[in-house]
């Protein structure tokens, strides 16, 4: 089924204790789409970019099988552009420096011919910019799916209330979870969080794996174990393209299929982290995830 992608097509610049990038292809939506590309040649791409952006990368994504048309590039323009610096402890990192640029004035158009894609993934951006794709919808998606972080909870509050009404599946960290619910214990915050509006939510706990949380159940799974975690930065958005990617192919969306999705997610994810930027993401191949994937159900039997 048709896959709607919207986020960031980016620049990043890294540092880890593993090593540094200079200016590298980052963003949300990118990692989304490669991650989601395994599992389906139907992807749909909704973003911005400036015309400094590499036309052998937008290449990239259309060999997969992503659609780029909704892809607006400014001419005269810059590209949105982060860079990090991770600590030894990776669950840290510190921003060294963020410009807007395309981002600041972005106005998603969605093209037509995406308006009845099956499946949306709201990657990580302004919850107004997310909404302002749901209102373009020309049918209701029989999946959306919404990823958001600490700063739009801090600045744009009642916009991201607005869009969580709207949604089936909420992706967040523990951490936001925690702030977004203003509860202490997770299982108290996807109480009142699923109050909000989301049938399903997937807490993201980084090296301690995810909990899922829906149809009053609870799943847990744990993070692939790696010997060596090279950079984090897509790792979540690689989640989330796993995520999407699986569903897509299932026929019945439920408690269930959402928790084998999450075991794919995990696995794409676990591919992005041990290389730097979105490296990791393109090369994986199905037959690698489902590897993985085994070896997750085997480490996790009773």
């Amino acid at each position: 089924m048709s896959i709607l992608v919207v986020g960031t097509v980016a620049f990043d610049a890294i540092e880890t204790k593993h090593g540094k990038t200079d200016k590298i292809v980052g963003g949300a939506a990118t990692y989304i789409c490669h991650s989601a590309s395994p599992f389906s040649k139907n992807i749909k791409l909704v973003s911005v970019v400036g015309d400094d952006f590499p036309k052998h990368e937008i290449l990239k994504l259309e060999k997969k099988g992503v659609d780029t048309l909704g892809l607006q590039i400014k001419k005269g323009e810059k590209t949105f552009f982060w860079s990090g610096k991770y600590h030894d402890d990776m669950n840290i990192r510190d921003t060294i420096e963020t410009q807007l640029n395309v981002l600041e004035t972005f106005v998603p158009d969605v093209p037509k011919s995406f308006r009845k894609s099956k499946f949306l993934m709201l990657g990580n951006l302004m919850p107004s910019v997310q909404q302002k794709v749901l209102d373009q919808m020309q049918e209701r998606p029989e999946m959306i799916i919404l990823d958001t972080m600490n700063f739009w909870m801090d600045n744009f509050l009642e916009d991201l209330l607005k869009s969580l009404k709207k949604v089936d599946v909420l992706t967040i960290n523990d951490e936001e979870a925690r702030q977004l619910s203003g509860e202490d214990t997770l299982v108290k915050a996807a109480k009142k969080i699923t109050k909000m509006g989301p049938k399903y939510l997937i807490i993201k706990k980084a090296e301690h794996g995810s909990m899922l949380f829906g149809e009053e159940k609870i799943f847990l799974t744990p993070a692939y174990p790696l010997e060596r975690v090279i950079d984090p930065t897509g790792a979540g958005d690689s989640f989330a393209g796993g995520l999407v990617g699986y569903l897509s192919s299932c026929e019945k969306i439920n408690f269930k299929s959402i928790r084998t999705a999450i075991l794919y997610a995990t696995a794409a994810a676990s591919f992005c982290v041990q290389k730097f930027g979105t490296e990791g993401a393109e090369k994986v191949t199905i037959a690698e995830i489902e590897k993985r994937v085994q070896y997750l159900k085997e480490i996790t039997k009773v």
